[in-house]
């Protein structure tokens, strides 16, 4: 069995404990950082889905393979700038990162003038950490407020848990904020929680370590300049 295989059985077998469909559960691989001859097999094993963090990264890693595979989606997992936000329009299906009203602005204004909108999840701090990028939970309902009153459609919420947490209260308040809102979509859990956050309602998992390994030294993986 592969890697991803035995990923997806872990994700089908929370899932089933959880009363849940694990068709509802999407594997999100991140490959972030990744080298090419890690993230190729994954995706000649059938893996869709991937999670980038970076604008620039993202455009020169899988400009080209867009083509190649019609079926491939991407998803930004990492903080958008708004000088960035055109070119993220037309590269990512999903945006997992809207966090303050600038943002929610620009792309707005960017859908607008006819640039495709992916769709949309609003990340939320829910450890409120001061150098983490998302809303703090006190704020969402106004954010998501306010994306709708832009004429942006919120498909989802995201998180990431403190580090040195129990992950699943914030999973639960994540999934609170949610229901609240009428949202039924949920990213979050990665490597060492992803089966918890399946059991919490998560519908889009993030794997990377556990999918590809460690990363290896960005310094090794021959690249232009990756600065945003």
């Amino acid at each position: 069995m592969s890697v991803r295989a035995a990923i997806l059985t872990r994700i089908e077998r929370a899932a089933l404990a959880a009363g849940r469909d694990p068709a509802d559960v999407t594997l999100v691989a991140v490959s972030k950082q990744q080298a090419w001859w890690a993230i190729e097999p994954v995706l000649q094993e059938g893996q869709a889905v991937f999670g980038e963090n970076r604008v620039q990264e993202a455009q020169e890693r899988w400009g080209i393979e867009r083509f190649r595979h019609p079926d491939l989606e991407l998803r930004l997992i990492g903080p958008l700038q708004t000088n960035k936000v055109k070119v993220a329009l037309g590269l990512f299906g999903v945006i997992e990162t809207v966090d303050r009203e600038k943002l929610a602005v620009t792309i707005a204004e960017e859908s607008s003038r006819g640039c495709f909108t992916p769709r949309l999840y609003v990340q939320v701090n829910t450890g409120s950490e001061p150098q983490k990028a998302g809303i703090l939970p006190k704020d969402a309902d106004g954010l998501l407020r306010i994306c709708r009153g832009l004429g942006l459609e919120i498909e989802g919420l995201m998180a990431i848990p403190p580090a040195d947490e129990p992950p699943r209260p914030h999973f639960m308040l994540l999934a609170e904020i949610a229901a609240a809102n009428g949202i039924d979509k949920l990213s979050m859990g990665m490597s060492a929680d992803f089966e918890d956050a399946v059991r919490c309602g998560a519908t889009s998992v993030r794997v990377g370590s556990a999918l590809f390994g460690s990363r290896p030294d960005p310094n090794l993986i021959a690249r232009t300049d990756l600065s945003e």
